[in-house]
Formats: C-alpha cells, sequence, structure tokens
C-alpha cells in the first residue's frame, strides 16, 4: 500500500495491479468486455453481479419506478424543509459508511430540489495541526445548522473512528478520547435544539470492489478513486473492526446509528429519504409515502448479525420529533439552551444480510486501546 499512499495521484499502472490483486482475494478477476467496459468475472468464468450477495430483493430497483418515488420523496422533502424553516427547527443529518457505498449520491438526491438558502452540505477537509486533540469536535461547531436550517455532513467527525484510525492519521488516546467524547457531544447538541439524524451506508465487499473498478473504467468519475480509497479496499477488515468499536460506543438514544443496505443505490438513495421524514410531522405530510421506511433496507444497528449481542435492545418503531420527551442534559461544547426532543431509530431490517459480514476470528475487536470492555456512551476502561 506505501506505493498507492505515496503519491496524490496513483496512476493506472499502481492502481490496476492492486484492483486484479484484491479481487484474486475474493476468487474473482477483472475483465474487460468487448464493447470496453470492465467487470468481475467468478471462478466458472461468468460475469458477477456483487450487489445480488445476501441482498434481500431479487432485482434492483427499476429506473421509472425510481424515478417516481424520487419526485414524491422529494415533494415531502421541500414540505419537510418549509416546516423547519418556518418553526425555526435545526436539522443535522450525518452521512457515513464506506468508500463508494453511495453517500455522495444520496446528497445528491436529497438536495436536487431543496431550496439552497435553507440547506447546505458540509465536507471538511482533513483537521490542521490546531484541530487535533481537544479541539478536533469543536472545529464542526461553526458548521452545524443555524434556525430554519437542514445541513448535511458528508463524513463528519466520525472520521477519527474510522479512516484516522486504520490509517494512523490519530494517535490512540486521541482516538479513544473520541469515542468518549463524541456521544456527550451529540447528546449536547440534542438538548441545545438540533434533531442529529445518522446513518452508515452498508455496501458488500465485492460491490464496493465493482464500484471501484468502475471508477478507474470512467475518466469522469477517476477522480473519485483516492490514494485512501484504495487502502480501504486493502484493510476491509481492520475498517470492520473499527466500524464495531463506533457503533458500540456511539450508538446512543438521543443519536441512534440508521443502517442504510447500499448494494442498490437506488433503493438505498429512496429509503435514506424516507427514513428521515419518518422521523418528522410537518404540515401536508404523506403518512403512506414517508410514514416509514422500508425495514428491510433502513433499520438500526441492532439488527447486524455481527454486531447483535445482549447490550442492544430491540428496534422499535419510528416516532415522531415532536412526540418524544425531552433529551438528555446538555454537554459543555454545545451551550447552555434548554433541552428538546430527540429522535428515535425506526423498523428492525431482519436479517440484514447485505451488510458487511465477519468470520469468526473478525469478532474479536480488542485494540492498542481495549476499546470494548465498556457500555455503549460510557467511559473507556484501560
Amino acid at each position: 500500500m506505501t506505493a498507492v499512499l505515496a503519491g496524490q495521484l496513483p496512476d493506472a499502472d499502481t492502481i490496476w495491479p492492486l484492483l486484479d490483486r484484491l479481487a484474486a482475494e475474493l476468487g474473482l478477476r477483472v475483465a474487460r468486455r468487448k464493447d470496453g467496459r470492465t467487470v468481475l468475472i467468478g471462478a466458472d468464468g461468468e460475469r458477477i453481479q456483487p450487489w445480488r450477495e445476501n441482498y434481500p430483493y431479487p432485482d434492483r430497483l427499476p429506473r421509472k419506478a425510481y424515478e417516481a418515488a424520487k419526485r414524491e420523496l422529494q415533494i415531502e422533502l421541500l414540505k419537510l424543509q418549509r416546516s423547519v424553516k418556518s418553526s425555526g427547527s435545526r436539522v443535522l443529518i450525518i452521512f457515513e459508511g464506506r468508500d463508494a457505498a453511495g453517500k455522495g449520491g444520496t446528497i445528491r438526491r436529497f438536495t436536487e430540489n431543496l431550496n439552497p438558502r435553507g440547506a447546505r452540505v458540509v465536507a471538511l477537509d482533513k483537521p490542521a495541526a490546531h484541530e487535533q486533540g481537544d479541539n478536533y469536535l469543536r472545529r464542526y461547531l461553526p458548521h452545524l445548522p443555524t434556525s430554519g436550517e437542514i445541513v448535511m455532513f458528508d463524513r463528519s467527525w466520525y472520521n477519527r473512528a474510522g479512516v484516522e484510525q486504520v490509517m494512523g492519521f490519530c494517535q490512540p488516546d486521541e482516538y479513544a478520547t473520541f469515542l468518549r467524547d463524541a456521544p456527550e457531544f451529540e447528546r449536547g447538541l440534542v438538548a441545545d435544539g438540533i434533531s442529529v439524524i445518522k446513518l452508515w451506508f452498508s455496501v458488500t465487499r465485492a460491490e464496493q470492489l465493482r464500484r471501484f473498478v468502475s471508477r478507474q473504467d470512467d475518466p469522469v468519475k477517476r477522480w473519485k478513486l483516492s490514494p485512501i480509497d484504495l487502502a480501504s479496499l486493502d484493510r476491509w477488515h481492520e475498517y470492520t473492526r473499527a466500524k464495531e468499536a463506533m457503533f458500540r460506543h456511539t450508538d446512543v438514544p438521543e443519536a441512534p446509528w440508521t443502517v442504510i443496505k447500499s448494494n442498490d443505490k437506488k433503493r438505498a438513495r429512496l429509503e435514506a429519504m424516507r427514513y428521515v421524514l419518518s422521523l418528522f410531522d410537518y404540515e401536508g405530510k404523506d403518512h403512506d409515502l414517508a410514514g416509514q421506511a422500508d425495514p428491510i433496507i433502513a433499520g438500526a444497528i441492532s439488527a447486524l448479525p455481527e454486531l447483535a449481542s445482549s447490550e442492544y435492545q430491540p428496534a422499535i418503531a419510528a416516532v415522531p420529533m415532536s412526540r418524544i420527551s425531552a433529551a438528555a442534559q446538555l454537554a459543555p461544547l454545545a451551550g447552555p439552551l434548554g433541552p428538546q426532543p430527540a429522535h428515535r431509530v425506526q423498523g428492525d431490517p431482519g436479517s440484514d444480510a447485505g451488510v458487511e459480514r465477519l468470520g469468526t476470528g473478525d469478532r474479536d475487536l480488542h485494540d492498542s486501546v481495549a476499546l470494548l470492555r465498556d457500555e455503549p456512551g460510557q467511559p473507556l476502561a484501560f
């Protein structure tokens, strides 16, 4: 991986051998068809469709049905935006997930028809030296939603729990401090009146590889394939362990995680929109359309097989913000404003066979800072 990470823009001579090797590790090979498209070939010599791997639907959502549903949901998003603006509410939606999981495409569909004066996207660069340590979470405060605004974070402070930890861009003590502080930081945001919605886009390993191959094959998408993206392919299991540690410590009632199965990007986009809409009451809401997301596509992390344990309670049905009692006490970082309702996750996606799976050996989550010896959201024990 050193050769890939050393250059700012890795060339084809570096990338294709890496993609070939990663495909071989999955029992696949990369091949170019007569029409010039690059595809993944299975051990039987036939082209495979990685998105089907343990996916709950036998077919992808047809484009015609997708476009019709997207338009209806975008109309509902406009209704929600009007309600947020008129009430002075503040909504923060965090989009997280593995590289090429579909976060950016979903954000574009969220914002496609929203009024840009009341909706914006935040995608911060890597933190400067003075933004490390105690200032790490504070760097996001200026970017939080103001009155009447919806803000979408294309990645967020959870970079510290993912790429920074896996790639060694932060120190172990900084990582442990983040897992300790993030839940209280988010409780403070909720108590300060911000609705915090955290979405994790889940993609299987072979489908992620296919998307990376597609990016490298398309000149207009090649810029998306960064050295860090390539490194993530080579460190799948490290990212899995980091993801599990993050879930166990930061899935709190005031700001729970919701997993979106994104092997079929179209369904993922629609259900992410539907899930967010399901959390709010607003004037003119179409409850049949936006009352509940598809429970086998969007649901609580307690449904993930690799995270199933006694410490996770069963998922509960969606409850609009206006019907939930006051949130936790304000954290010091958020400012001294009164408590506001929190939101809770809806639905249980059942067996969630479409998420990243682990072998038995990958369930040992102990690392250099012994992260998983405490209850979620509680201080760490060393």
